[in-house]
């Protein structure tokens, strides 16, 4: 901000407001008090937290008389503040100098202020008259990331309260606009949130539109404002004509039909899915299964502009990390390695990768040093080695790994926590048809697992709740046998059984590896394992827990992170841009979460999960992963289920109660079955602090003693009808669909926007690399089945004289494994601009202009530390086996703040990598 006042060319010392006839010779933004009128019913005034304001100097001539003793005309300052790049290259260097000049000849960046009420004479919103930013061309040369430049407007006494600006940029350059704010009118400064690109009249011929922060339901819009709302929303939205330019900021909707690329070959075709994604051009809708519409790297996909990362981010993601990963040394490691495609030798070579390095063809090195931005993990070595970080799983007990009490609290501390099931019947049963997949039992018996259970018999440890399931048998056996017809693929739609033991810690008890029937409805082959009782069976127990892991990677990967928040948050994105003002209350509160969605969805599209890329490679199903997700939307996806309390209570393998029961008493709702859970335990802090602060915030507009707000709200109504029918069309005649009647019913809606966008997605994420970055733990693709001594004699033999390598054999190669470290250590970091759940806002003082909506906001931001404050707590308690202990990694990943960096911690507002 000091630098700010610099460019302005004043101190702040001395500030004083405005005051008709003032004799001060400087007029600043002295506070960022928002004068929002108090409503009837609303929560009591609250201080508004000091802020550093933008500052504006107006003249003592600020008020003038223009004709007789009559006050006509004010001359009110306006203070734009805008971002620049940091680093600019000599192209966007001299465009900036010519814009400059530009400027001072008169093609500069015009303003006009709309007022919020209608003038009686022309029935139309008062104007100010146009504008010109005065110093544009005398700061051209202002060192900062920010620049503060002031205009002034000359307007009737009558004008009113100013509802709106427009901008119109006559340069040549796009410039990002932050915010602006009006001083000079009796009713105090005016802010006008904007944080989006003012595209250059060449791109852009019309004006743009900001309002001010002042929050406005449909109804209750000012006269001045109503047409201007509705042009902005048209503007967004577009005529579904045209081809997208970058350029643009029109939200619209496509199918999946960009994943596949069959020009390049029919094996690189992919079927079209359901699911709706922003679209790409306008003829992106498919008339055919395989109609296809790919653009390929390094042609950019289209975005909003304003959706667009900004520079940090970009400057983190782009060029210092996903991009460098997947364009440079992907392709390096590819020409290296590939062929000999060889398999790691023993554990010591893959511990190597952290010590020592992958060691890399001779001149390799100095290629990789000049394209990478990681160059902390190139070594100045000779050899050309490359090292990568060592993953925290592996930082406090190197072989935990290998126990069985480890890999039963991943499924409830890990990277995948939110699969895990409450077995309410023995033995467990498919939902699939039996006609085509054969009898749905699993093949689990109580022999199996009688001798486990501490003395219970399995009827007794079911009732008493303590076997529970991690079930992917249905999502895997439809695909099995297209995934082990797939060269270096194998894999088994798994089942495993744990028990709880007496200290709250969970043991596998039984793990199925099954394999779909040979013909239509006749018996499936199964694999039982249970706990090893010797050295074979010790082997034949870890490939069939790595088979598990990899069942688990691929569902986490595919269902849970990927489907359940990146693409089922999209639809509802896209809807709220097109259908809600910025001026609507519901907006301003989602749109911290709705940031960078759209564009890393559309990277996804480009190098993650397309035929052949990132996520195919890496993992079993591969060219079957994006089916599988769409076939799990098609079957199992329910919105209404999505929420925390309702998924913990759904899961359960027959009937509920599930993971948690029903409990009024309980501020969440509901009682974990689980004694010790850490996601869960941690989600409903953070899920119970959302809940209440989206009821304060939603009580403010919707109050109960007002009931048909909602329902006559057409914004509100034509958001959710449009996310329903047109982002979730598939399943838009589905009768699970909350309705959206009540505050109750609105609050619930938004909470679980906000929990998939922030907390559930951050538990997914974050823990990708620390605690999966370690291949033989949780290999996420799988080459070799169990042997089995009855079909295959030879692969058994050479299991019995040599299971290390077999184990190895089995598990990534050196490529696969590298490649999948590689990309998931960049999917684990956090950006430098990373805006945490509960930190301050972007232009905290700018956001609402109602000061008990940001009286409600540092309450949740206060109840967010808290939460942090317990979760530390809870991991420093020996009584929580599961994230405490000898060894045991404290759980963190629902830890709301962070640095930058992989942390495994942290949870940013919205789904941003």
């Amino acid at each position: 901000m000091a630098a700010c006042n610099e460019i302005i060319g004043f101190s702040p010392l001395g500030r004083s407001s405005f005051l008709s006839g003032s004799r001060s010779n400087k007029l600043c933004f002295a506070s960022p008090a928002l004068l929002a009128q108090r409503r009837r019913g609303r929560l009591p005034s609250v201080k508004k937290a000091a802020a550093t304001p933008v500052v504006a100097t107006i003249s003592e001539e600020v008020v003038k008389l223009v004709a007789g003793k009559q006050q006509e005309k004010l001359k009110v300052r306006a203070a734009l503040t805008v971002r620049r790049k940091l680093k600019e290259d000599l192209k966007e260097v001299i465009v900036n100098q010519l814009d400059a000049l530009s400027d001072k000849i008169g093609r500069n960046v015009v303003l006009e202020l709309i007022s919020t009420e209608i003038n009686p004479r022309t029935k139309k919103p008062k104007k100010s008259g146009e504008t010109v930013i005065k110093d544009w061309y005398e700061k051209k040369n202002v060192k900062g990331e920010r620049v503060v430049y002031t205009a002034e407007f000359d307007v009737d006494s009558a004008f009113g309260e100013p509802g709106a600006i427009t901008v119109v940029n006559r340069h040549q350059k796009e410039f990002f606009l932050e915010g602006i704010v009006i001083e000079g009118f009796a009713c105090g400064p005016v802010h006008f949130p904007c944080n989006s690109w003012v595209q250059s009249t060449k791109d852009l011929p019309t004006k743009r539109i900001f309002f001010s922060n002042k929050p406005y339901l449909p109804s209750e819009t000012p006269a001045g404002l109503k047409e201007l709302r509705k042009k902005e929303l048209n503007e967004l939205r577009g005529d579904g004509n045209g081809v997208r330019k970058r350029s643009d900021r029109i939200y619209d909707y496509a199918t999946y039909n960009d994943l596949g690329n069959p020009d390049r070959g029919i094996e690189f075709a992919r079927p079209t899915l359901g699911a709706r994604r922003s679209l790409i051009q306008d003829d992106a809708v498919p008339v055919a299964p395989y109609r296809y519409h790919r653009i390929e790297k390094p042609h950019p996909l289209y975005v909003p502009r304003d959706e667009a990362f900004e520079e940090l981010k970009q400057g983190a993601f782009s060029a210092g990390r996903l991009k460098a990963v997947l364009h440079n040394f992907i392709p390096s490691l590819i020409a290296s390695i590939s062929a000999d495609n060889h398999d790691f030798q023993g554990f010591h070579h893959i511990d190597n990768l952290y010590k020592e390095g992958l060691i890399l063809k001779l001149g390799l090195q100095e290629h990789l040093i000049k394209k990478l931005p990681f160059v902390r993990k190139i070594q100045e070595s000779s050899e050309g080695l490359l090292r990568y970080d060592t993953p925290r799983i592996l930082s406090k007990d190197k072989f935990a790994w290998l126990r069985d009490d480890e890999f039963a609290r991943q499924a409830v501390a890990g990277i995948d926590p939110v699969t895990i099931e409450r077995l309410q019947a023995f033995p467990p049963v498919s939902k699939l048809d039996s006609e085509i997949y054969g009898p749905p039992e699993s093949a689990i018996t109580e022999a199996h697992i009688s001798g486990q259970l501490e003395g219970l018999t399995v009827q007794q440890a079911v009732e008493e709740g303590k076997l529970f399931v991690l079930d992917f048998h249905d999502i895997y056996l439809p695909f099995i046998e297209r995934i082990n017809a797939m060269d270096g693929r194998k894999a088994y739609a798994t089942r495993t059984l744990f028990f709880l033991n007496p200290i709250g810690t969970l043991k596998p008890v039984a793990i199925e590896l099954g394999l779909p029937p040979a013909q239509p409805g006749a018996s499936r082959s199964s694999v039982v394992l249970t706990p090893p009782r010797d050295a074979t069976t010790n082997w034949l127990w870890m490939l069939g827990k790595a088979h598990v892991c990899s069942n688990d990677a691929g569902v986490h990967q595919l269902v849970n992170h990927w489907l359940r928040t990146h693409a089922s948050m999209e639809p509802f994105i896209l809807a709220a841009h097109r259908q809600l003002s910025a001026m609507h209350p519901v907006f301003k509160l989602l749109h911290p979460h709705m940031r960078y969605t759209l564009e890393i969805n559309a990277l996804a599209r480009q190098s993650l999960i397309n035929a052949d890329g990132v996520i195919e490679s890496c993992f079993t199903p591969g060219a079957v992963c994006m089916e599988m997700s769409a076939a799990y939307y098609k079957h199992h996806w329910r919105f209404d289920l999505e929420g925390l309390p309702a998924d913990l209570v759904r899961r359960q393998a027959l009937h509920p109660p599930g993971m948690a029961v029903e409990d009024p008493t309980q501020p969440h709702g509901v009682r974990l079955v689980l004694p010790d859970y850490p996601y869960a335990d941690d989600g409903l802090l953070l899920w119970s602090a959302i809940t209440s602060y989206v009821r304060s915030y939603i009580q403010l507009y919707y109050p109960d003693s007002d009931p048909g707000r909602i329902r006559s709200d057409s914004e509100l109504q034509a958001w959710y009808h449009e996310s329903i029918n047109v982002g979730h069309g598939d399943h838009r005649d589905a009768p699970w669909w909350p309705p959206l009647d009540t505050s109750d019913d609105l609050v619930a809606f938004l909470t679980t926007l906000i929990w998939l966008a922030s907390a559930q997605h951050a538990a997914l994420n974050f823990g990708q690399y620390p605690l999966g970055g370690y291949v033989p733990s949780r290999p996420p693709l799988m080459r070799r089945l169990v042997p089995d001594p009855e079909h295959d004699a030879d692969e058994y033999r050479a299991f019995l004289a040599d299971p290390h390598r077999f184990f190895l054999s089995a598990t990534p190669s050196v490529l696969q494994a590298t490649k999948f470290m590689a990309v998931v250590d960049t999917l684990s970091m956090h950006s430098p601009d990373e805006e945490y759940l509960g930190g301050t806002r972007e232009g905290a003082a700018a956001w609402t202009a109602d000061e008990e909506a940001e009286a409600a906001y540092r309450n949740f931001a206060d109840e967010v530390a808290a939460v942090e404050e317990e979760i530390k707590k809870r991991n420093a308690d020996p009584t929580r086996r599961n994230r405490c202990g000898a060894g045991v990694l404290p759980y963190e990943l629902l830890a709301p703040s962070s640095p930058p960096g992989v942390t495994a911690r942290g949870v940013p507002n919205s789904v941003s990598i």
